[in-house]
C-alpha cells in the first residue's frame, strides 16, 4: 500500500484548507484511515480518523467542530476539510491506513500546513 496526501499550504488565521490522501495498491475493505499531525518539537499526534463505511468518526478534541474527515472508497481516498484554521494547526500532516486484520499499518509522507496569524 502507498499513500500520498495533498492539499497542504499556507494560509490565514481563519481559512479553510482541504487535505486529501489517495492510498494505491491492496488496501483491504474494512481499513480504517485517518489524518495525525506533527508540529515543529513536538510529538506525533492524532488529528481524526474514519472506519471503512463512514459512519463512524472520531477527533481530537482540539479539531472538534473545526475539521470533517471523509472517505471516497470507490477512489480509496480519504479527505480532511478543515476550517476556521488557528496557528496551532499548523504541522506536517500525514494520513495513515490501518486494517489490524490484514497487519497494515502504513504511513504517507505528509503535507504541510501552514496557519499566520
Amino acid at each position: 500500500v502507498q499513500l500520498q496526501a495533498s492539499g497542504g499550504g499556507l494560509v490565514q488565521a481563519g481559512g479553510s484548507l482541504r487535505l486529501s490522501c489517495a492510498a494505491s495498491g491492496r488496501t483491504f475493505d474494512g481499513n480504517v484511515m485517518g489524518w495525525f499531525r506533527q508540529a515543529p518539537g513536538k510529538e506525533r499526534e492524532f488529528v481524526a480518523s474514519i472506519n471503512w463505511t463512514g459512519d463512524h468518526t472520531y477527533y481530537a478534541d482540539s479539531v472538534k467542530g473545526r475539521f470533517t474527515i471523509s472517505r471516497d472508497n470507490a477512489k480509496s481516498t480519504v479527505y480532511l476539510q478543515m476550517n476556521s484554521l488557528k496557528p496551532e494547526d499548523t504541522g506536517v500532516y500525514y494520513c495513515n491506513i490501518r486494517h489490524s486484520g490484514q497487519g497494515v499499518n502504513v504511513w504517507g509522507p505528509g503535507t504541510q500546513v501552514t496557519v499566520s496569524s
